[in-house]
């Protein structure tokens, strides 16, 4: 394993994507965001299956920051529980594997 993860998260409008997507890159906790635009989601929320549409975010970064990423994020969100995970990079190309170390360098985690 690489040591790097690609974080999903989901958020209520391109509005608040592009807030938390700024705010990951300026604390230094993600190298890169992908806002990929609206969803569709369908999910069952207290006790009702609910149809919203959402805005979709990927986010690279070093496993290690994962914990202060979600701590930020949950800061940021309007959700109550809002939808932050990640999936391991198991391979990469190399310059963009340190390009990410590079770009959350000093940050806690470290």
């Amino acid at each position: 394993m690489s040591g790097y993860v690609t974080v999903y998260m989901t958020a209520s409008s391109a509005a608040e994507a592009d807030r938390i997507a700024s705010a990951l890159v300026e604390d230094r906790l993600v190298a890169c965001v992908n806002i990929l635009g609206e969803v569709q989601s369908v999910y069952r929320w207290e006790g009702a299956v609910r149809h919203d549409t959402e805005v979709a975010l990927v986010a690279k970064t070093r496993a290690s920051l994962f914990d202060a990423l979600t701590a930020r994020v949950r800061a940021l969100h309007a959700y109550e529980v809002p939808c932050i995970v990640s999936w391991p990079i198991d391979a990469g190309n190399p310059a963009y594997l340190s390009w990410i170390e590079a770009e959350t360098a000093g940050t806690p985690g470290k």
